[in-house]
C-alpha cells in the first residue's frame, strides 16, 4: 500500500469512527477532499481487508464497513488499528510473497532457495515469481524486525520462524502473557505494537484450541480509537529526533473542512493544496490522555516553536539532519516554554486554586485518589474531614478546564476570578436546560 493510500485511509477511519453514518458517499468524498471514484475504491480495499480479519461476518453485514467495525464491539479497535498497519508500506506482491515466507519457517528450516520453489507453488496464479534476490532481501527484513531467525552458522544460511517464546510457554502461561498483554494494550501509550502482539498472541491459542478470544478476562474498550490511528505517524518523528533530522509534511488543520489532500502527479489535473507545507525540527510528542490527542512539538527557523496535531500531518518526509548543539539548544528553549503546560499551552503561568469535597458516607477518598494521580505538579492541602484545596500554577485554564469540570459538584473553582465566573456561567446555562418549563412537550 502506497504511504499516500496510507494516510488517505487513516482519515477515512477517523470520520467513519467520530461520524458514523452521518454522511452520505458524496459528503464523505468531499470531506476527504477526494471524488467519488476514490471513495469508492478506498472503501473496497477496506472491505477486503476487513472481510480477511473477520471472515466470521454474515454476508449482510459485510455490505457495509461502519456493521463490519460494529460487529463485535470490544474488537474495533483491532480492524482499525491492525487492517492499516499490517498493510502499511506493502505492495499487494510483497504482502502475499512475506505471508507465505512467514507461513512456511513456522515449522521447518529453509535455505532461500528452497523458498523460491515454495513460493512457486504457492503464490496464486499469475503472480510473478520472485527472484533469489527479492527473496534474501525480505530474508534480511524478516530477520531485522525478529520474525525469523538464521539456524547455524554454514551456508547456505537456513531460517525459521521466531517462535522460541510462544513455544516454551504451557497453555495456562500462554493465557497469563495474553491477559498482561491484552490489559497493557489498551492502557498503555504507545499501544500500536501491544495490538499487534496481541492478536499473534490471540493466533497462537487459537491453533492450540484455547478459545481465549470467546471468554475475555477483561471487557473494555478505549475511548478513542480514531485517535490511536495517529500512531501511525510516531515512529517516523522518533527516527528523525534521534536522528536530530527536521521533518517535512503537509498540515491540514484539524478546523479546516478538508481532511485530506491528495498528491496529483498529472499535471492536466493539478489543483492546490489546502494544506500548509511545514518544516521543522521534531523535538517532542506530547500525549492529550483527557481528549486522546497527539502532539508534536517542534522548531521553525522562520517561526520559532510550533504545534501541530498529530491527526494533521500526511505525507511526512524525513530532511537534513542539524547539529547536537543546536536540538540541545532548541530542545532546552521548549523544556523552558513547556515548564508550566498541562498539556501544550505555553501563555503566562496562572495560578489555579480549587476546593475538593470528599465523596460522602464512602470508604474510599476517590476525589483525592484522581487528583493525586492525575493532578500532575500540583499540591494538596487537607483542608477538613470534608474537603481539601488544590494549588497548582499552569500556563493558562482552557487545558485544565476540562479536568476540572469532570469533576462536576466535587469541585469548586477559587482562583483565578476570571475562570471561577466561566464556571459560574456555565454551570448556571446547564441548570436552566433542567428547569420544568424549558421541557419540550410536544417533538
Amino acid at each position: 500500500m502506497a504511504r499516500e493510500s496510507f494516510d488517505k485511509e487513516i482519515q477515512f477511519l477517523r470520520i467513519l469512527a467520530l461520524a458514523g453514518g452521518a454522511y452520505n458517499r458524496q459528503q464523505l468524498a468531499d470531506r476527504l477532499g477526494i471524488s467519488v471514484h476514490t471513495y469508492d475504491k478506498t472503501l473496497r480495499n477496506l472491505k477486503n481487508r476487513i472481510e480477511s480479519l473477520q471472515p466470521q461476518l454474515s454476508e449482510e453485514q459485510s455490505l457495509t464497513l461502519s456493521e463490519g467495525l460494529r460487529y463485535s464491539y470490544y474488537e474495533t479497535a483491532d480492524p482499525l488499528l491492525l487492517l492499516l498497519f499490517r498493510g502499511k508500506s506493502l505492495k499487494a506482491s510483497e504482502s502475499l510473497r512475506l505471508s507465505t515466507i512467514l507461513t512456511q519457517l513456522q515449522h521447518q528450516q529453509l535455505t532461500a532457495k528452497e523458498l523460491i520453489d515454495l513460493c512457486g507453488d504457492h503464490l496464486p496464479d499469475g503472480e510473478s515469481l520472485p527472484d533469489e534476490k527479492t527473496i534474501r532481501g525480505d530474508l534480511k527484513y524478516l530477520e531485522e524486525v525478529g520474525v525469523i531467525v538464521k539456524t547455524g552458522t554454514d551456508r547456505p544460511y537456513r531460517y525459521r520462524g521466531a517462535r522460541d517464546l510462544i513455544d516454551s510457554l504451557s497453555d495456562d502461561e500462554l493465557l497469563d502473557l495474553y491477559d498482561y498483554v491484552d490489559v497493557m494494550s489498551n492502557t498503555q501509550l504507545p499501544s500500536v505494537q501491544g495490538y499487534m502482539l496481541r492478536d499473534n498472541l490471540k493466533r497462537a491459542l487459537r491453533k492450540r484450541d484455547i478459545a481465549a478470544h470467546s471468554t475475555a478476562a477483561y471487557i473494555y474498550k478505549y475511548h478513542y480509537p480514531s485517535r490511536i490511528l495517529d500512531e501511525a505517524h510516531l515512529h517516523t518523528i522518533f527516527q528523525a529526533i534521534t536522528k536530530r533530522a527536521r521533518i517535512r509534511f503537509l498540515y491540514l488543520s484539524p478546523k479546516s473542512t478538508s481532511r485530506y489532500a491528495s498528491q496529483n502527479t498529472n499535471p492536466l489535473f493539478h489543483r492546490e493544496s489546502k494544506g500548509l507545507r511545514e518544516t521543522v525540527l521534531p523535538l517532542r510528542v506530547i500525549y492529550d490522555h483527557q481528549y486522546g490527542r497527539w502532539y508534536l512539538i517542534g522548531y521553525n527557523g522562520r517561526q520559532g516553536l510550533m504545534k501541530f496535531r498529530m491527526e494533521g500531518l500526511t505525507q511526512i518526509e524525513e530532511g537534513d539532519v542539524v547539529e547536537e548543539e543546536v536540538f540541545q539548544q532548541r530542545l532546552e528553549e521548549v523544556l523552558a516554554e513547556f515548564e508550566n503546560s498541562w498539556v501544550t499551552d505555553t501563555r503566562n503561568p496562572t495560578k489555579v486554586v480549587a476546593r475538593f469535597f470528599n465523596p460522602e458516607d464512602s470508604k474510599v477518598n476517590f476525589v483525592l485518589h484522581r487528583v493525586k494521580a492525575q493532578g500532575q505538579w500540583g499540591t494538596v492541602t487537607i483542608e477538613s474531614d470534608d474537603s481539601f484545596l488544590y494549588e497548582i500554577e499552569v500556563n493558562g485554564t482552557s487545558e485544565i478546564k476540562p479536568w476540572l469540570r469532570s469533576f462536576g459538584s466535587s469541585c469548586e473553582v477559587l482562583n483565578p476570578r476570571s475562570l471561577r465566573l466561566e464556571f459560574i456561567k456555565e454551570w448556571k446555562e446547564i441548570a436552566a436546560y433542567y428547569e420544568p418549563e424549558s421541557i419540550r412537550e410536544n417533538f
